[in-house]
């Protein structure tokens, strides 16, 4: 693979990133709420005065809203991102090309994956994957 692919992999790549990241941060929303909710579930439970432990709960909570605008954020930049891939890819003439570059950088199929879409064997769907992105970065320059 030449330099000119490779930047074109990684440049094509970017959504995928981008969704990943994403997906980690719900998985921390995901646990900072089970968090939020067994303490409020202790909190509730517990006698005593009724300044028990607020503002940690506020942090909890702070980071959480924190957490869900930066996924709003990315969210944003992924559609932003997939549009900008989208209008490369569809500058390729080959349908072939389009379809084996929507796949993996849209879909985010693995190479297995593609090859039964594709009907082709590994080792020719990595040369048709050169092609493409041959061709994809013939069209940016």
């Amino acid at each position: 693979m030449n330099q000119q692919q490779r930047e074109m992999k990684e440049y094509l790549s970017q959504a995928f990133h981008i969704d990943k990241r994403i997906q980690s941060k719900i998985e921390q929303v995901s646990a900072l709420n089970r968090l939020a909710t067994k303490a409020t579930a202790t909190y509730s439970d517990m006698p005593g005065s009724s300044t028990r432990n607020v503002h940690k709960m506020e942090d909890v909570l702070l980071r959480i809203i924190d957490l869900e605008a930066e996924i709003n954020e990315d969210v944003i930049r992924l559609v932003d991102t997939k549009k900008d891939i989208i209008h490369k890819i569809k500058s390729v003439d080959s349908v072939e090309y389009q379809t084996l570059l929507e796949l993996r950088y849209l879909n985010y199929m693995t190479w297995e994956q593609i090859a039964v879409e594709m009907n082709y064997e590994l080792r020719w769907l990595y040369r048709v994957h050169g092609r493409a992105l041959d061709a994809i970065s013939a069209t940016s320059h």
